[in-house]
């Protein structure tokens, strides 16, 4: 292991508990804003549009853990952030959450001292190239150039996958989704890697997205979703459970067209439970028992918000695949709110 990973690891730590030591849920309250980490600009992820409103799935969970916790889904800052000062925004207190395309790994929970609140999207390394490279297999690559993202665990993935098949291939450092974008349509490297979901949001950018193809191999599993610091668990609970509630949800039925009559009672006692009708559950996190029914409200249940920003319908393009819910063959599963 390098020296300096180590010390860098070690000062993401040490900040990572400094900042912990206040509660979190009491300095967004006192702020009255939510500081929220994003990607710096992945279309159906995170990203301005053309009034300079932040959109997209990441985004959609930010706006929804600010009206659980504020009582008003505007009431947020997104803060760009790269795959290189992700970490200590965090680990500083810049941010009070991190929801960016980030991988849950055992070094990230551990050793850097965070703790990931779920999974919003199951995700897997790929590979996109020039259509007219002519390139049908990612082990096909012996020798290309290949734009990567510091700081990630694509960089450390794309190793793995070029040292297991035996064959070699030049790194192209790049910091953000952008400048990969605009060095890989430069003809800079014949190939970009990243998470699938981000090759499929950057290429329906492309003025001819056909010309492009994702190539068939996945390379790793990269289980994605939101995080905060170790050592505020309370803070944890309110991110956790929140991603929960969009998620139990749509295996619930409850929508953004119907959270407001169901809000009055059901035949069902967990909707009830989770909007607020029955239990204390909302007590038990340190907010009101309409938590939940405002965080749906916002964009909707799981499915919806996924549909509206990178489903089959969009420019993105993504079919639910692992994302279903677990009743439609998929890994996507909230636990019971009781």
């Amino acid at each position: 292991m390098k020296k300096s990973y180590i010390l860098g690891a070690l000062t993401v730590a040490t900040l990572s508990a400094g900042a912990a030591a206040a509660g979190t849920l009491d300095d967004v309250k006192a702020r009255d804003k939510l500081q929220c980490g994003v990607n710096t600009g992945l279309v159906g992820f995170a990203s301005p549009d053309a009034n300079g409103e932040w959109q997209g799935f990441d985004v959609a969970v930010c706006r929804a853990i600010a009206a659980a916790v504020l009582g008003d889904s505007s009431k947020v800052e997104f803060i760009s952030t790269t795959g290189k000062t992700r970490f200590t925004a965090l680990a500083s207190g810049e941010i009070d959450v991190l929801a960016r395309n980030t991988t849950w790994t055992f070094s990230r929970d551990v050793d850097l001292k965070f703790e990931f609140t779920g999974v919003n999207y199951y995700d897997g390394q790929g590979f996109m190239v020039p259509k007219d490279l002519g390139v049908s297999s990612a082990k096909e690559l012996d020798g290309a150039t290949v734009c990567i993202q510091t700081g990630t665990t694509t960089e450390l993935n794309l190793a793995d996958f070029f040292r297991a098949n035996n064959i070699s291939y030049e790194p192209v450092p790049i910091e953000t989704d952008s400048e990969a974008q605009q060095q890989y349509l430069a003809g800079a490297c014949d190939t970009y890697t990243t998470d699938a979901s981000g090759l499929a949001a950057t290429r329906a950018t492309f003025d001819d997205p056909g010309a492009h193809v994702v190539l068939p191999e996945i390379v790793s599993k990269e289980p994605l979703g939101p995080l905060v610091r170790h050592g505020d668990a309370e803070w944890g609970d309110i991110v956790r459970w929140t991603l929960n509630a969009l998620i139990a949800a749509e295996e619930l039925g409850v929508t953004s067209a119907n959270v407001a009559e169901l809000s009055s009672g059901t035949g069902n006692p967990e909707i009830n439970r989770l909007l607020g009708t029955e239990g204390t559950l909302g007590e038990m996190l340190g907010l009101d028992a309409e938590w939940a029914k405002r965080a749906i409200m916002v964009s909707g249940n799981y499915g919806e918000i996924f549909a509206k920003n990178i489903g089959v319908d969009t420019p993105v393009g993504l079919a639910r695949g692992l994302n279903a819910q677990w009743t439609e063959g998929g890994l996507l599963y909230a636990p019971p709110f009781r």
